[in-house]
């Protein structure tokens, strides 16, 4: 029979504790809500799905898993509040998959929690080929494209990134420390959502010489 570590038991409690309060909170259009208890770093977390953000300033991971989606955390190193967004598509559309929209509810969300846009710093992963197949609509170098000329705009330093290639990405954002982490995945090692998503965004982006509809 296995015995846990009473610290452990404790840590397992609190989480439990800090999970249903995040559930019981109503949550904004777009705001992530899938709160789980990550058993490999043992830590409340949350998935930021595609087209969704999260925005806290307590110790929580926000996660997701990137293809060609990107993925901008952004920190501000004063009030030490953070937040991920994730989008499909690069420029402006409708709706928080598009690289504009999820630009701006972001920095929205961290402005009414506080943040200045002076202390802000960023954070950016993503953008990467991951079907060989749609090389030629250059959906991740567009959406890498797109995010670093944003942030330069706005003045928002981005003290790191890891970008485009072929690797799908997993990122974890601690939102408290501004510290991230990202593991590169083997491009075979795509799960079917994963998968599904690129093709979503293949089939919605135009391409660069005019509309195109893929099938």
């Amino acid at each position: 029979m296995t015995v846990r570590p009473i610290q452990a038991i404790s840590a397992r409690l609190q989480s439990t504790a800090l999970l249903e309060k995040l559930r019981a909170e109503r949550r904004k259009p777009h705001e992530a809500s899938f709160f789980f208890y990550d058993a490999h770093f043992r830590r409340e977390a949350v998935k930021v799905l595609p087209g969704e953000y999260f925005v806290y300033d307590e110790d929580i991971l926000i996660m997701t898993t990137l293809g060609s989606c990107i993925a901008a955390c952004l920190w501000d190193r004063d009030r030490r509040l953070g937040g991920m967004n994730h989008f499909m598509l690069p420029d402006a559309g409708d709706g928080a998959r598009y690289g504009l929209y999820a630009m701006e509810l972001l920095i929205n969300e961290l402005m009414k929690r506080g943040a200045t846009r002076s202390s802000l710093e960023a954070k950016v992963f993503g953008g990467g080929a991951v079907l060989g197949n749609m090389t030629t609509l250059n959906v991740g170098e567009r959406n890498t494209r797109f995010v670093l000329d944003y942030l330069k705009t706005e003045r928002i330093p981005v003290i790191s990134q890891d970008v485009m290639d072929v690797y799908p990405r997993k990122v974890c954002f601690e939102p408290a420390s501004g510290r991230a982490k990202v593991k590169r995945l083997a491009p075979t090692a795509m799960g079917e959502q994963l998968l599904a998503q690129e093709r979503a965004a293949a089939k919605t982006v135009p391409s660069e010489t005019g509309s195109i509809e893929l099938f």
